[in-house]
């Protein structure tokens, strides 16, 4: 099996500019086949949670394909049952890398604050079918919906521009 492609890269992108301890930085082994890369990462976040079956981050900041994919949990994906497991691998991904570790809805759905950031006019049309359209079979990132946290999208004028529920309109100077 091929190793994984790493999403973050070094810390020189953005971790290495936040003084954060290199001890607080939890990553995923791209070496590491897929399989065996996500129980590593998932030992490595009970250790972390201190043994919690379940962890619960304070902040989730996820994103949203145009497929309404979030994190790896494609539409239509077995993925999206996984109950026991709260990181997984995927090894058959419709866009490449072909083989992911992501976590599990269990996880997202475990966090105290959601935040979904979307961009571009591209994303308009999933973000109706997200935010507005209660299908029988939702898309992943529809079925993102904390237990006990906060939801919250962040969505430019772009992306918003097909929605009709109410939102709030706030610009940067």
């Amino acid at each position: 099996e091929r190793p994984l492609r790493s999403s973050l890269g070094d810390r020189t992108h953005l971790l290495s500019r936040l003084p954060i301890p290199d001890g607080q930085v939890i990553t995923i082994d791209p070496e590491l086949p897929a399989e065996a890369a996500a129980e590593d990462y998932a030992k490595k976040l009970r250790q972390a949670f201190q043994g919690d079956s379940i962890p619960v981050f304070d902040l989730l900041i996820l994103g949203v394909g145009p497929d309404g994919h979030t994190c790896s949990l494609f539409p239509d994906h077995p993925l999206l049952q996984e109950r026991d497991k709260i990181v997984a691998p995927i090894t058959d991904s419709p866009k490449p890398p072909p083989q992911r570790v992501t976590l599990t809805l269990p996880v997202l759905n475990a966090a105290r604050t959601v935040i979904f950031v979307a961009t571009g006019e591209g994303k308009a049309a999933v973000l109706k079918r997200i935010l507005e359209d209660k299908e029988a079979d939702p898309l992943p990132a529809a079925r993102v919906q904390p237990h006990a946290g906060k939801l919250c999208w962040f969505l430019d004028e772009a992306a918003a521009r097909l929605l009709t529920v109410p939102f709030e309109k706030h610009s940067t100077l």
